[in-house]
């Protein structure tokens, strides 16, 4: 079985669990959050836990995945993700237009970015760095893949829109 799947996922005060039927909702600080899980899997509240074991053979790696799905639900809901960016280049900048995020990144005009339902944007001092936070680990992660795709890091001067613990391999320019 899955070494994943074996590990129970802990629920610390704050956070209520309901299960009925196939579907687990999970109440915490940060607000709900719900989801589904898959028919092989079969789920139990143990002593302030969550224990995932599968109810056939088959069903063994769906069993380590459902777990860390609920797992990341539960950080989420009690502690919250959050993902830094960074602008690099001369004029990129970002700045908060609303609850969206106005970003300068070279073009003819300036892109805004409509934050999804549960995502907030911090932008910094210096109008280069932006903190998204948010309680959904998978939507979270789309946020910023979808603001990092609007001008990638190029390998030639490193401009563009990174993670901040991303390293950006650099080429050597064309020899004349």
């Amino acid at each position: 079985m899955s070494r994943i799947a074996k590990k129970p996922v802990e629920l610390v005060s704050g956070v209520s669990v309901d299960i009925k039927d196939q579907t687990i909702t999970v109440k915490g600080p940060k607000g709900s959050a719900s989801m589904e899980v898959h028919s092989d899997v079969d789920v139990k509240e143990e002593n302030g836990a969550l224990v995932f074991s599968p109810k056939n053979d088959t069903a063994m790696p769906l069993t380590g995945t459902m777990r860390a799905l609920v797992n990341n639900m539960v950080v989420g809901l009690t502690d919250g993700y959050s993902r830094k960016l960074e602008l690099v280049g001369v004029g990129y900048r970002a700045s908060m237009q609303g609850n969206d995020l106005k970003l300068a990144l070279g073009f003819s005009h300036d892109v805004v970015y409509k934050a999804p339902e549960g995502i907030s944007f911090e932008v910094s001092k210096n109008q280069t760095e932006i903190v998204v936070t948010g309680t959904d680990k998978q939507v979270l992660g789309q946020v910023c893949a979808e603001i990092r795709a609007y001008r990638p890091p190029e390998p030639y001067k490193g401009k563009g829109v990174r993670y901040s613990d991303e390293r950006v391999f650099r080429k050597e320019a064309k020899k004349a």
